[in-house]
Parts: C-alpha cells; structure tokens; sequence
C-alpha cells in the first residue's frame, strides 16, 4: 500500500467556501476509482474553521492498494483539473507500514497528519514494530476511525495519519496539522 498527499497553502484572504464547494461538487467523482482504498478531501481555516490552523489550506491524502491506482490518478483529468486550479502540487508519496481501518472510518469529520523526521541512528525495524503498535493503539484505546503509519527514504521522513469522528484539540504539537474532512471518497474492496 501506499500513502500520499499533497496540501495546497491558500492566500490569506481565499474565500474558503470555494474550497468546500469544490469538494462537494467534485468529491464523489473519486468513489470506486481503481485501487483506491479511500481519499480524505481535507481542508483547514486560519479564522472562523473547526480547527486550529496556522494557514488556510486545500489538501487531500489517499490510501492506494497499489502504485497502479496512483499513477492512474496522478496522471489523470482529475488531477490535471486540480493543477489548472492551483498549479502543480508538491505530492509527497509514502510506502505504508501499516493500515488500520475501523468498519466506521468512512463517518470521519476529522483528521490529524504528523510527519516527523527519522534520525539516522533509528534503528528502522524497531521503530516500524512501536509505530505499527501506536497505530493499532490510537484506533484500539484513542477512538481514531482510521490510522496509517508510513515513511519514505528518500528524506527519512514518516507520516502519522488519523481520521477522527471529532476535533483533537487535546493533541496540539507543533508537527500535527489538523483539517476537517470535507468528504471521504472510497473504493469497495475488490472481491
């Protein structure tokens, strides 16, 4: 599996109801895309949102069964549409450690990412066992939806993401974003 995301920083002044207009009107256009397993249209107010956010931002973050469904999309008119909108997003695309998705995750209004730098003493597969056991955790004990924990090596980073069926406000951390999901664009399984 793989994880991705791009997250668009919005002028100040941007008129957000564009935003969540766009993601009503084209949000569904996602649901059954091949090898999706879901895609969160997300979105954060600085003034005046549900969350605490230190820019105004458009984003989306996927979860791929395979590189095919990506590729698909990232060449695709979808996303062709979306840089006529906004330029060309930088994506940042992670090999996924692991996936826990709860049989109501697709209620989530809420989302938290925290990506976070991987020291290069970090022994990885140690660090892969106790991030995989926070995630099983997080959905387990700490009532997230959905949880997904994955890093790429080409800068050592890692990714934690969390869909939530409320805001977080008790998890404020510097590295933590928090958006509102404006809609949850999902694939069944295939059988």
């Amino acid at each position: 599996m793989l994880a991705m995301q791009y997250n668009i920083t919005l002028p100040a002044d941007y008129d957000m109801e564009i935003i969540r207009q766009r993601i009503a009107s084209k949000g569904h256009l996602m649901n059954n895309f091949p090898h999706l397993e879901f895609k969160a249209f997300l979105y954060a107010c600085r003034d005046g949102g549900r969350v605490i956010s230190r820019e105004d931002l458009y984003a989306a973050f996927d979860l791929w069964r395979n590189p095919a469904g990506l590729i698909s999309f990232l060449c695709g008119k979808g996303f062709a549409a979306l840089t006529e909108a906004f330029g060309r997003p930088k994506v940042t695309i992670w090999s996924v450690w692991h996936a826990e998705l709860t049989s109501s995750f697709e209620t989530a209004t809420f989302a938290t990412r925290e990506i976070m730098s991987i020291a290069p003493q970090m022994e990885l597969e140690q660090l892969q066992k106790l991030e995989i056991e926070q995630t099983m955790n997080d959905v387990r004990e700490k009532g997230a939806l959905a949880a997904i924990v994955a890093f790429e090596p080409t800068n050592w980073k890692m990714v934690r993401f969390r869909l939530w069926n409320s805001n977080r406000r008790d998890i404020d951390q510097p590295e933590l974003q928090t958006y509102e999901v404006g809609y949850l664009a999902l694939s069944p399984s295939p059988d």
